[in-house]
């Protein structure tokens, strides 16, 4: 018999729950889980492949029509049943209780691999404090008599990063050794995580007035200085300039619509945790518009300077580029020095190339030209480890300019870990896997324990080829297939009638007619038609990496390989595993229902859940 939760009690019932100290520190904790690493290495990459400013209409468009609306479901959602994300599903209906179970996995499997990104962040701010910084210059060779020959090939930069940091092994099925350093990197990161996150929102509410307000200082210092170097403007100019007619490419549109996914940290169950230690009158349809628009915009913001750098790196590379053919053309005519300049770079190969066209043509010149260097797109790890650092050696005080910016990016991932953990953290408490009288710290300290142990591996010279596959399987379809069931689950089984009332009950306003359609047909159709092409442009060709060899004959290119039969079923189970989740809780409580010989019914619509959950409150009845 379904519990009648329609009685008022006179007294005001306290559920023992945390609660956030103010509006702005809850805010500020969404703001942070949203704002990551993404936001600075993945929106402008992103920008530059798809046409500039051209990306930013399918870009806004999907904030509109898919982003702010799941947004809003789950903020109302944690706040309306004042449980995290596997309590709120189940509460809804035990059938439901696998999207919880879900995300919660999605959850593990992020912290896992996002914390050894962090890893790296502290490696090379800890790198940073030396003079010169290691990664500007190549190392000798054993014998002392050149440099070191891979660093020679490459470049310094890559050296580092491969060589020096990741010690990455030529092909994933060799696991390589455990890389000591990263060891104590990755230790120290989950210690940090544990102490703030240590009494779940109690201490990460304090924290985060740091790690989420402190990357914004950095962007701005960077800003100021990205504007005053040489280039800036060129790459300015490249950000904004749209390209229209990229957006015939349903690429460009597919890769909007995921971007505005996975930036605002939808189906990952932190947001319904977050939301649920919000007093029940809460108005969280503002919130999600807020945090929405802070999140766009602040991938807007961290664009310009991080343009301004690149076109800064593009011009340097460009002027390196004609100081060198400007060598070797005054080395082969005897030309007085400073007879070519850059300036005049242009007209001089006119004129020779006319008059002495052998000669030009055996110097092999090097073609010099902005617009390639500004087209050199790179994404993720490439941009903050290899072409950020490379830029950061060309500017002055350039030690200062890495300390800044590690700091900033380890800012940036800490208070999405915070999220994330919070998604791992608020269900197992909730659902008392330890006695009650244990305290939380012990709860904590279990999962950032048995986190370290399993993210080991992610330190063996293979390590970053595992975080890659964590990053594109258990990172992407689980979340767009969770996202699609918790819209379903609301609309059409929880019922969109019964939901439109507790969020009017909370807000103290009716709901509008946009959030209705959204809810009812845009969000799970787009969601859907993104699954869709996903999983088609997937299955394309066979799921292959990019391999770091030096032996390859195409070094310092990077070698193209497929993975191996083995390594593809890894892939497939980190991607099917949460969503498997979602039919088997069902069909586990559908059998379990038909042993108790009841008929099965998905939720009691007598029940108004907000009711349930703050009993201490009138709410209108269906």
């Amino acid at each position: 018999m379904p519990q009648d939760l329609s009685a008022t009690p006179e007294t005001p019932k306290e559920d023992g729950r945390p609660k956030w100290d103010n509006k702005f520190q809850y805010i500020l904790s969404c703001i942070g889980f949203a704002v990551g690493l993404g936001n600075v290495w993945r929106f402008p990459y992103l920008c530059q492949i798809h046409g500039g400013g051209a990306f930013l209409i399918p870009y806004f468009i999907a904030l509109v029509f898919e982003g702010i609306p799941l947004l809003h479901l789950e903020l109302a959602l944690g706040q309306c049943l004042r449980k995290g994300s596997i309590g709120a599903w189940n509460t809804i209906s035990p059938y439901l209780g696998g999207i919880g179970v879900g995300s919660w996995m999605v959850s593990i499997l992020v912290s896992l691999f996002y914390n050894t990104v962090l890893t790296w962040v502290m490696w090379y701010f800890i790198n940073s404090f030396q003079e010169p910084l290691p990664w500007s210059v190549c190392p000798l060779n054993e014998n002392r008599t050149g440099f070191n020959e891979e660093c020679y090939e490459s470049t310094a930069v890559n050296y580092f990063w491969y060589r020096k940091t990741l010690n990455i092994t030529p092909d994933i099925a060799e696991s390589g050794t455990f890389q000591w350093w990263l060891i104590l990197c990755l230790a120290a990161c989950w210690a940090i995580v544990y102490l703030c996150t240590i009494r779940g929102i109690e201490t990460t509410g304090k924290a985060i007035y740091v790690t989420a307000i402190f990357p914004y200082l950095v962007l701005t210092i960077f800003l100021i200085q990205g504007l005053t170097l040489p280039g800036a403007t060129e790459g300015l100019i490249y950000l904004f300039t749209p390209k229209l007619n990229t957006l015939k490419n349903p690429r460009v549109w597919l890769d909007a619509a995921t971007q505005i996914f996975f930036s605002l940290s939808l189906a990952f169950g932190g947001l319904i945790a977050f939301a649920s230690y919000n007093p029940a009158k809460n108005d969280c349809e503002k919130d999600a518009v807020t945090v929405a628009i802070v999140n766009s915009m602040t991938s807007l913001y961290a664009s310009i300077p991080v343009f301004s750098v690149l076109g800064f790196k593009a011009t340097t590379a460009y002027w390196d580029c004609l100081d060198r053919n400007i060598i070797n053309i005054i080395n082969e005519f005897d030309l007085p020095e400073e007879s070519i300049m850059r300036q005049n770079y242009t007209s001089w190969i006119s004129f020779l190339n006319s008059s002495y066209p052998e000669k030009i043509a055996g110097l092999k010149l090097k073609s010099c030209d902005l617009q390639e260097f500004l087209d050199q797109s790179v994404s993720g790890t490439g941009l903050a480890f290899i072409v950020f650092t490379q830029a950061i050696i060309l500017m002055p005080g350039s030690q200062a300019w890495a300390i800044l910016f590690f700091i900033m990016l380890f800012s940036l991932g800490l208070s999405s870990m915070f999220g994330n953990i919070e998604g791992v953290f608020t269900p197992l408490l909730e659902l008392q896997i330890l006695p009650k009288s244990a305290p939380k710290e012990l709860l904590s300290g279990i999962i950032c324990l048995i986190s370290f142990l399993i993210a080991l591996c992610f330190t063996l010279g293979s390590g970053s080829y595992w975080i890659d596959i964590f990053d594109r399987y258990a990172a992407s379809v689980p979340l767009l297939v969770i996202a699609f069931f918790e819209v379903i689950g609301v609309v059409y089984i929880y019922k969109i009638k019964r939901f439109s009332e507790d969020v009017e009950w909370m807000t103290g306003r009716k709901l509008s007619l946009f959030w209705q359609i959204t809810w009812r047909f845009i969000s799970p159709l787009l969601l859907l038609i993104v699954f869709m092409a996903f999983v088609t442009l997937q299955m394309q060709k066979p799921p292959s990496y990019t391999a770091w060899n030096p032996k390859y004959e195409g070094f310092p290119m990077k070698e193209e390989k497929v993975y191996p039969p083995w390594v593809q079923a890894i892939c497939v189970l980190l991607a099917a595993l949460p969503c498997v989740c979602v039919p088997l809780v069902a069909l586990f409580h559908l059998v379990k229902q038909k042993r108790r010989s009841k008929e099965p019914s998905l939720v009691t619509p007598e029940v108004s859940f907000c009711q349930g959950a703050n009993s201490n409150f009138s709410h209108p009845k269906e």
